[in-house]
């Protein structure tokens, strides 16, 4: 089950019921594309009120070599530093969202809440369920005070690659690549084609209902479908580690508790002498 008790989604009308209330709540747009790393312009010209921007590629990863993928995790001081230029403080309640999937907002959710920040939800939906219910905009730049939060060492759920390429071995090991790209048919991105030996494919579309996650129970369904249950030992990896933790959220919203890969395919491609399973089968 998940370690947290807080529900790690959060729909508009419940948002809005919040901010009405004047309840404190810290919004973060973290929007961001892989054709299009900066968001900061679309994040100017219109965002949540309020909301401060976050940058993927210098706040929520680092940059090293190629064998460490291409979204490594950052060091406990680098999130903690960023967390406070976006104002967080001790006991803050965090609403983070993007304009694509949530796909980017999910990897803030998994740093801050992997970092011992226990009230983070991501916004279901993003921005175009904001603004299709008729919500304003801000224009600009938000720039908050500086905040004081203390970050925990990043340490639970979270895979080595080592432990990537054991995990078959006592648990369910999820692909959540397009399948094409699990079969080793396409790579668009890495240098090799294919996918972790013993891994099983289950695409972010199975548990998405448009740019929203599906309900619980859809999700479940499409967890069973490839064998997972509340007793499974889950772990997932992608391309470079966002969608892994789109799909840890995923899980979250159903209470299956999945450690991610964050170097995910990126590394593992990048990483000389590891095995390379290519096809519909693990």
């Amino acid at each position: 089950m998940a370690a947290s008790s807080i529900l790690p989604l959060i729909s508009v009308d419940e948002l809005q019921t919040h901010l009405e209330a004047g309840d404190g709540i810290r919004l973060l747009d973290v929007r961001y594309r892989l054709e299009q790393p900066d968001g900061l312009p679309d994040h100017r010209a219109g965002h949540l009120p309020g909301a401060v921007y976050v940058d993927m590629d210098t706040e929520l990863a680092t940059h090293g070599d190629a064998s460490e993928g291409r979204h490594p995790v950052p060091s406990r001081d680098v999130l903690q530093d960023a967390a406070r230029r976006w104002g967080l403080n001790d006991g803050d309640a965090v609403v983070v969202y993007d304009d694509y999937r949530s796909v980017s907002a999910a990897r803030a959710w998994w740093l801050l809440t992997h970092s011992g920040v226990e009230n983070v939800r991501v916004l279901n939906g993003g921005l175009s369920a904001w603004t299709a219910a008729g919500l304003p905009l801000e224009v600009g730049e938000v720039v908050p005070a500086p905040g004081s939060i203390k970050l925990q060492e990043l340490s639970r759920g979270i895979a080595t690659i080592d432990d990537a390429e054991s995990w078959p071995a006592r648990g369910i090991l999820i692909d959540v690549r397009a399948p094409e790209r699990y079969r080793g048919e396409s790579e668009p991105y890495d240098p090799i084609a294919g996918h972790i030996p013993g891994a099983v494919n289950l695409p972010a579309g199975a548990y998405l209902d448009g740019d929203r996650f599906a309900e619980p129970d859809a999700i479940l369904e499409a967890l069973a479908s490839v064998g997972v249950t509340y007793d499974s030992t889950v772990a997932a990896y992608c391309g470079s580690g966002l969608t892994a933790a789109h799909f840890a959220l995923a899980g979250a919203a159903t209470g299956v508790d999945v450690t991610i890969f964050p170097g995910s395919w990126s590394q593992w491609s990048n990483t000389a002498g590891r095995p390379v399973a290519t096809g519909p089968i693990p």
